[in-house]
């Protein structure tokens, strides 16, 4: 017998309990389970005036951004429809069937006002970092760092050339993004990277960068670096930077250091690819932190003319000199050139002249050079490293973090930012991290214990 549906009056009264809606097994139940905001409206405290009307529950919002960055939902607008249909949703975000959402407006205000101030999604993320230690998913022997390319919100075809952006601007008539553009030129990860003049630069988004490192057409482009853990592959940092290499170094130099500061965690080693490889970069590793570099090195010395390269030549560490082939010694005066950062080891000419390898060694030249950088102690250390059982499982773990790099992309689908400014692009690439950890906190089934209520001093 067909079915038809009730046409009479609808009850008056209804039992509903929220709760009985969410399946057990739904994913807001595993994360809200691993998230703990009960230290937010403490630490928040000092950022609100003690009259006035109350504002919106601080908590609703980040809980509404977690979600939305969680369940790839990336406009703000979009996130309160969503929370104002969906079950699940409205339960994790504690909200009753008949409890008013809050205008997407004000996730821009406080985002740009009261948590950038408390710094609250980089307090969140390491509250979610801290439950992913306590859970056990975070080793602390190895680490792998790297970076990858998201579009910035900027426009080709209203773009200047380089020559052109002059960093002079009036503070007080730019834009939020050219404000936050012009707070971090002194930083080694923004505008002290590098010295040169980009090609194009974006008026609405100066610090993003013009790149074509994906070997396609060029875009404007931030660079998201990730500090991974590659036990479980956790993210324990996270930090938006300029779209070159000696920014995204800059990066990985302060996420180490934060990461041990912040959690008490030095890795014994750092998985990376040869972009990480600089001299400067390996003795930091090696000398300063004391962390096995498995890294590739960036070595241009091998010759491919059929003559001697420098690794024919044997170092003396105990003399200072190195030795040729032909068993000729080469020392130097100790004077730094190129730019201070390379010693020049010389032979004498006269061992040159009757030498019967001189064709083979520098056939144009009446004598041999061999550079030698400052920090070659720590190349050869990450030499000798290479080729090791340990360095191939670490090159192995490191796709960890290019797994993590295309969940973000096609799963999360943080392929284009919404925000401008360096700002703007620390808090995206944060939340993703916060959407993407708690994700593995579900997927593995951690339950952390909860959090002491944290009060300010």
């Amino acid at each position: 017998m067909m079915g038809r549906l009730k046409s009479e009056q609808a009850q008056l009264f209804y039992q509903f309990q929220l709760d009985d809606a969410v399946p057990e097994d739904h994913l807001v139940r595993k994360i809200d389970a691993a998230l703990d905001l009960s230290w937010l409206r403490s630490e928040l405290a000092p950022h609100y005036s003690s009259t006035g009307r109350p504002s919106i529950d601080p908590e609703l919002m980040i809980r509404m951004l977690v979600v939305g960055y969680v369940f790839a939902i990336r406009s703000e607008r979009l996130i309160c429809r969503e929370v104002q249909v969906n079950l699940a949703y409205r339960w994790f975000c504690k909200l009753g069937i008949e409890d008013a959402i809050p205008d997407h407006s004000a996730f821009s205000r406080a985002r740009n006002e009261r948590f950038r101030k408390g710094n609250v999604f980089r307090r969140v993320f390491e509250r979610v970092v801290e439950a992913c230690i306590a859970a056990g998913l975070v080793g602390g022997e190895g680490f792998a760092v790297d970076a990858s390319l998201i579009q910035a919100d900027a426009n080709k075809q209203r773009s200047i050339a380089g020559q052109d952006w002059h960093k002079d601007r009036d503070p007080e008539t730019a834009s939020r993004a050219v404000k936050e553009y012009m707070a971090t030129l002194d930083d080694t990860a923004w505008g002290a990277a590098t010295d040169v003049v980009p090609k194009f630069v974006s008026p609405s988004d100066p610090a993003a960068q013009w790149t074509g490192a994906n070997k396609g057409p060029a875009f404007f482009a931030y660079s998201d670096n990730y500090l991974i853990d590659v036990k479980f592959g956790v993210i324990v940092d996270v930090e938006a930077s300029r779209a070159i290499r000696q920014a995204e170094v800059g990066a990985a130099r302060t996420m180490i250091e934060r990461t041990e500061e912040r959690f008490g965690l030095k890795p014994e080693r750092l998985a990376a690819d040869t972009a990480y490889g600089s001299a400067p970069m390996l003795n930091w590793l090696v000398e300063e932190k004391g962390i096995a570099p498995h890294i590739p090195v960036i070595d241009k010395s091998k010759r491919d003319d059929g003559t001697f390269s420098r690794s024919d030549f044997d170092y003396d560490a105990a003399n200072d000199a190195y030795h040729c082939p032909a068993g000729k010694t080469l020392t130097t005066t100790g004077t730094l050139v190129n730019d201070g950062t390379t010693l020049l080891y010389l032979a004498r000419k006269h061992d040159c002249d009757g030498c019967e390898l001189k064709a083979m060694c520098c056939p144009k030249n009446p004598f041999r050079k061999i550079p030698r950088n400052q920090h070659e102690a720590a190349r050869d250390v990450a030499r000798a490293l290479a080729g090791t059982e340990g360095f191939e499982q670490s090159r192995h773990e490191r796709k960890k973090i290019e797994m993590r790099f295309a969940h973000l992309k096609r799963i999360l689908r943080l392929g284009r930012l919404r925000l401008r400014g360096p700002r703007g692009a620390q808090d995206e690439f944060t939340l993703a991290a916060i959407a993407q950890n708690l994700r593995r906190l579900a997927k593995l089934g951690a339950r952390p214990p909860p959090y002491a209520v944290q009060c300010l001093a």
